[in-house]
Parts: C-alpha cells; sequence; structure tokens
C-alpha cells in the first residue's frame, strides 16, 4: 500500500474513535460537536465510544445513550489511551479512522480540512492536524517543549518533515492502521503508530488545526513526565 495512488471512494465513512476516561464534565458537547460537525458530500460519520472504566458519571452517561451510529464498548478497568484505541479498533467500520479526544481542546469543525485529502485520491496514509501551522491558546510551555523535543528528534530518526509529532488530531486510512501491529497502552501510542508509519514510509500529510489546551485543574490527563516514555 506504500505509495499506492488511492481511488476516492464514492462513499467515505469516518469513523471516530472517542477513548473515554472520567470525561463527563466535557463528554456530551464533544458528542454533540462531532454529531452536528458538517462533513463534505459523499461522506457519513459513525462514532465508537470506549468507556476506559471510568468512576465519575461518564458510564451512566455512555450506558443511557441509545443513539443511531453510536456504538459503546466498556472497559472494566482503566487501561490507558492506547488499550482504548486498539479497543475501537476491532468496532470500527469506516474506509478511515480519526481518533477523538472526550475533551475541549480540539476542534470537530476542522474534520473536513483532515477528511478533504482522502478524497481526492492521494498517496497519504494519515493526515495530521498541525496546531503549530493553525492556531494554539493555552499550551503549557513543558508541553511546548516536550512536542517540539519529540518532533526534531523524530524528524531526525526517520528523515521526516513533521511539525506537530503529538497532535491529538490524525486521520488514518483503516487499513493502514489496522495493519500495524500496536502494543502502547497510553499516550504513547501516539508516537508508536507516528514511528511504525514512517518506517513503512508511509505519507504523511499535515492540515492546519485550532488548539485550546486545558490545564491538569480542568482534567488534562497527560503530564511533561509522558515524555520519557
Amino acid at each position: 500500500m506504500e505509495g499506492e495512488r488511492i481511488t476516492p471512494p464514492e462513499e467515505l465513512l469516518v469513523s471516530i474513535i472517542i477513548p473515554v476516561y472520567n470525561e463527563c464534565d466535557t463528554l456530551g458537547t464533544v458528542l454533540e460537536k462531532v454529531k452536528a460537525v458538517p462533513v463534505p458530500p459523499g461522506v457519513t460519520k459513525e462514532i465508537v465510544i470506549v468507556n476506559d472504566g471510568s468512576n465519575d458519571g461518564s458510564e451512566t452517561f455512555l450506558k443511557n445513550l441509545e443513539e443511531p451510529n453510536i456504538r459503546v464498548i466498556h472497559h472494566e478497568r482503566n487501561q490507558g489511551k492506547g488499550a482504548a484505541v486498539r479497543t475501537a479498533l476491532k468496532h470500527v467500520r469506516g474506509n478511515c479512522v480519526l481518533i477523538q479526544d472526550a475533551d475541549l481542546e480540539y476542534d470537530p469543525n476542522d474534520y473536513p480540512k483532515l477528511i478533504a485529502p482522502f478524497l481526492e485520491g492521494s498517496t497519504v496514509a494519515v493526515v495530521f492536524g498541525s496546531r503549530f501551522l493553525g492556531e494554539i491558546e493555552g499550551m503549557k510551555l513543558p508541553h511546548f517543549i516536550a512536542n517540539k523535543v519529540l518532533t526534531i528528534f523524530t524528524n531526525v530518526l526517520f528523515n521526516a518533515r513533521i511539525t506537530d509529532l503529538c497532535t491529538g488530531y490524525k486521520l488514518y486510512r483503516t487499513a493502514v492502521i489496522r495493519d500495524i501491529p500496536l502494543e502502547r497502552d497510553g499516550f504513547d501510542l501516539e508516537h508508536e503508530l507516528t514511528a511504525k508509519l514512517l518506517h513503512k514510509r508511509f505519507q504523511i500529510l499535515e492540515v492546519p488545526i485550532v488548539y485550546k489546551g486545558r490545564d491538569v485543574q480542568s482534567g488534562k490527563k497527560v503530564r511533561w513526565t509522558d515524555f520519557f516514555r
């Protein structure tokens, strides 16, 4: 599949994976935004939610959620974002997969920009939503530095030109992501995926997105110490 030009499908089904761990305050709003965002003609959405052992009321909200095109899978205990994504990948039906965090840092209104390359027929395997090519608000200095260092290190290792390795918005061709053996259980799944894509020399495209960071007090779970993983 490396370097292969893809014929645009007549119908593109985007599977939106939402890993959830104690996101009761924002989950409902995120779901409404994801459902409401307009997508290009010929594109439909499905939502696959994995409740990763939440204990803050998120699990009750999701157990009462009965809507078409939304499926919910429950982990009995918290296993990490990577484990939640691996579970969701077993259930998605779409041509491509997007991972949407259950907070409000990333704006679903950027979906059309991420989807566009998949409608044009190209060699791209994944589209990154780059915060550094778009608009950033509220990113803490330790996270900024960790992202920049990891991005530079990855570019040197794989002779790449990525601007935002740690972005939470990545849209993958489903066939590509399912073909990659994934092992990491935590937030470092994002880096594992990128490293393995670059190692196989798949093409990665970046588009600008909007990012509004939140702090630990607001529920952010990534810590600067995750850099060392």
